[in-house]
């Protein structure tokens, strides 16, 4: 399983990540305590010498909106970074919404993202420690992560059915992995 350690993306970044944080399934209400923090990130964070891909840094800032619950903040953002990652971001924070329609959509645009394999173990992995019930199997035995499957798993939750916990600890899993890869890919690691 993928260790998220918020220490190693800098002081800013790290004061901005809680790990013991499970998102909702929903919009959740924005942690209003963040806000200024966030708003300087947007130019800060993006035009920081220490970044060589600007695309990748503005992915991690709408991450970061993301995480504390400001998804029109996040999806201003994420909707303006023309890349499969960008779509994920933009994908989440429609799932989140929730819009899972739309959210599907922007999966699809997505295509095969490299946190894949490893969102699919960490899957596997806590889908064996959490209780669920059987229309969350797959996820133990899935050869490849299926985004659409998740949503589907989320949007049953939402609406009142059973792996809600599941749901939402895979969701902060995949979260933690695709700010990890924005930010790798932000440095030029």
């Amino acid at each position: 399983m993928f260790q998220f350690d918020p220490n190693r993306y800098g002081p800013v970044f790290a004061s901005l990540i809680d790990l013991d944080r499970l998102p909702p399934l929903g919009p959740g209400e924005p942690n209003r305590d963040a806000f200024d923090a966030l708003s300087t990130l947007d130019d800060a964070a993006t035009a920081a010498g220490d970044f060589v891909d600007r695309g990748m840094a503005a992915g991690c800032v709408s991450a970061l909106w993301l995480l504390h619950d400001f998804l029109d903040e996040s999806h201003s953002i994420s909707q303006g970074i023309d890349t499969p990652t960008g779509s994920y971001w933009h994908g989440i924070m429609h799932r989140r919404e929730p819009d899972f329609g739309n959210s599907a959509y922007w999966f699809r645009r997505v295509g095969e993202h490299s946190i894949f394999p490893a969102l699919c173990s960490d899957a596997a992995e806590l889908t064996a420690s959490v209780e669920h019930d059987r229309s969350a199997d797959f996820l133990r035995n899935q050869s490849a992560w299926d985004p659409l499957a998740f949503i589907d798993l989320c949007q049953s939750a939402y609406r009142g059915g059973a792996n809600e916990q599941l749901c939402r600890q895979i969701a902060r899993q995949e979260w933690f992995l695709l700010f990890d890869f924005c930010y790798e890919q932000a440095v030029g690691r």
